[in-house]
């Protein structure tokens, strides 16, 4: 497949027509070749070099032009990505890495007040945000031109250099720890063993002389907490990691505290503390921390906002929907795809999509949910390339599980058939038994609805579904197990689903 295709297609549509229009920047004409090829490469189809020389040369194909032109859309693209990644740039890097390219200019034009000038920006900026690898240039260059009459004492560099240095090495030695970390965790999680992610961390933090630089740098506590969340994600061992986390960030609070340039790994880190408290249904522990993080939000920059408001509101509507009020969820979540001020991605508008469905379905209301599930109109191979093939699986049960409220049983055999084709490969897998036995329990319904009340139906269910303790299970496969006990006791969905939520099985 076409590299270049490739790297097209992970922008957003949004995307794509700022980059169409930036391609035009300097000079519009009527025909543009390199406007052309990036027309041809967004179509569905895939076309061979050849092809593409045909289409964009008709009559007289000229390879050497057309390569010349794949260079140009690329520069294009490259210079793009560049300043749209600098507009998005929370950590302040791009902001420092430009006063530093202005700096070298200035020097080389033989400016050198205006020079040293922002490179002593550029210094105070690196500073405050930990920028210690930028720094480590700023010094440099500040040592290359100490010669200048409008240079600092060049002891008094040195110095801070020196200083940079050790903190620049903890950084390196702090990535290599993280990697390792990862590393060990995934095997872990690949060998089917006990966790013990604490652990771990600790291990490896010891080795590198990192333990108490952690609570430190929340820089480092929010990369090392991603990395544990991951593997809790994928395991669901919500349980173990709720105290961690919590123990972790009120640590660094208390000891050293967060400042400006820490804010947002403060954010990143109370969305991970009032995410785990969620799937641990502990929902007004869980509200607590959100209003922590929309205190935090309401008061930073539209970066950051527009970055955590999604959410903070996804999280929001997860909890009010088991705090008995869920019509307040749905205006919230009906508010952020209609009149947000914000520009959502694609990911946040399928999550929108896919968590208004539910709390539709939640309501009794299965025609609005089935209308919401089908305005993506957007292809399962599509979502999965945009979310992941977990998603699209718990979409696609979902769909299922509407067609059956909506009376239409042949359709619902029909999906059940498909998605057994279409996940043959996860459903082998001893995490998605339940999922197997779910929907061979659905088809027992629509092929014997009279049995779904009867006590060998209930025997049944309880036997082919595996669920450890109440604590220890996850609150989505509970989502779903809600559903069959309210069929069963032929009692609303909603009140069986917030009864489980409170009550051991």
């Amino acid at each position: 497949m076409d590299d270049l295709k490739i790297t097209l297609d992970t922008l957003s549509e949004e995307d794509k027509q700022e980059l169409a229009a930036f391609i035009q920047r300097q000079k519009k004409k009527k025909s543009r070749k390199d406007l052309a090829l990036f027309q041809l490469l967004q179509q569905k189809k895939n076309y061979r070099p050849e092809q593409l020389i045909e289409r964009l040369y008709p009559g007289e194909p000229n390879p050497v032009a057309y390569y010349a032109l794949r260079k140009r859309l690329t520069r294009h693209l490259t210079d793009f990505i560049m300043l749209k990644r600098m507009e998005e740039d929370i950590t302040a890097a791009s902001s420092i890495m430009g006063q530093l390219s202005l700096a070298r200019y200035l020097f080389d034009a033989r400016v050198d007040r205006l020079a040293w000038m922002y490179l002593r920006k550029a210094e105070k900026l690196a500073v405050a945000n930990e920028q210690f690898d930028l720094l480590n240039a700023i010094y440099n260059l500040q040592i290359e031109r100490a010669d200048s009459e409008f240079a600092d004492n060049l002891d008094q560099i040195i110095r801070k250099r020196n200083q940079n240095k050790l903190a620049a090495d903890e950084d390196e030695r702090a990535n290599i720890a993280s990697s390792l970390i990862n590393q060990r965790l995934q095997t872990v999680r690949r060998q089917g063993r006990d966790l013990h992610f604490d652990k771990i961390i600790q291990e490896v933090l010891q080795a590198y002389n990192l333990s108490e630089a952690v609570s430190k740098r929340p820089s480092l506590l929010y990369k090392l907490m991603t990395i544990a969340r991951s593997a809790i994600l994928a395991r669901k061992d919500f349980l173990s990691f709720e105290p961690y986390i919590i123990s972790q960030y009120q640590e660094t609070e208390q000891k050293y505290g967060f400042i400006k340039a820490h804010h947002y790994y403060k954010l990143s880190l109370l969305y991970m503390i009032a995410h785990v408290l969620y799937r641990n249904k502990k929902f007004s522990e869980s509200m607590c921390y959100l209003g922590l993080l929309q205190d935090g939000i309401s008061k930073e920059a539209k970066s950051h906002y527009a970055l955590f408001y999604p959410r903070y509101t996804f999280l929001m509507v997860a909890n009010l929907v088991f705090l008995r009020r869920n019509e307040e969820a749905i205006v919230l979540m009906e508010n952020m795809l209609n009149k947000s001020s914000i520009a959502l991605s694609t990911r946040d508008q399928l999550t929108a999509r896919m968590g208004l469905s539910f709390n539709y379905f939640a309501l009794g209301s299965f025609s609005k949910a089935n209308r919401v599930l089908l305005s993506i109109k957007r292809s399962d191979k599509w979502c999965e390339s945009k979310m992941g093939r977990e998603w699209v699986l718990k979409k696609n049960l979902g769909e299922l599980i509407l067609q059956y409220e909506l009376g239409n049983e042949d359709l619902v055999l029909n999906k059940i058939r498909s998605f057994e084709r279409t996940f043959r490969d996860l459903l082998q897998e001893p995490a998605y038994r339940n999922v197997k036995h779910y929907l061979l329990l659905i088809k027992h319904m629509v092929d014997q609805p009279a049995t779904v009340e009867s006590p060998a139906f209930f025997q049944q269910v309880e036997e082919s579904l595996e669920f450890d303790s109440f604590e220890n299970t996850d609150i989505q496969a509970m989502s779903f197990y809600a559903w069959l006990k309210a069929k069963m006791l032929r009692r609303p969905y909603y009140s069986v689903l917030l009864e489980l939520a409170k009550s051991e099985w």
